[in-house]
């Protein structure tokens, strides 16, 4: 036989559980993209194919290459998910590799 609970008084009829005394944590800002002419007014950007571009970005003070697919929203050519920024020594250990990658391609 299932025993009586006694009901205990609280100063709250809340059962939402214990309030947070911290605020959550303030997030930061996104990084915003590098706007045309920031280059010293030339733009760093290389077409592969189609919506597949190379760019120059930089990010908290770093530059990368930027291999990434785009999409187009309300007239702006936009960075999409797919994609991969390598550093310059990434950049120049693939350059590096770039004739044994060609031959694999071609066996």
């Amino acid at each position: 036989m299932p025993k009586n609970k006694k009901a205990t008084s609280s100063s709250s009829d809340s059962d939402s559980g214990p309030e947070d005394r911290n605020p959550p944590a303030k997030k930061a800002k996104p990084a915003s993209e590098p706007k045309k002419g920031d280059n010293n007014g030339e733009e760093k950007e290389w077409v592969l194919e189609r919506m597949r571009l190379v760019r120059i970005n930089e990010y908290r003070g770093r530059r990368f290459v930027d291999i990434r697919e785009h999409y187009e929203r309300d007239g702006k050519v936009l960075p999409g998910k797919k994609g991969i920024a390598l550093s310059g020594l990434q950049w120049r250990k693939l350059l590096e590799y770039g004739p044994e990658i060609t031959k694999a391609l071609e066996e």
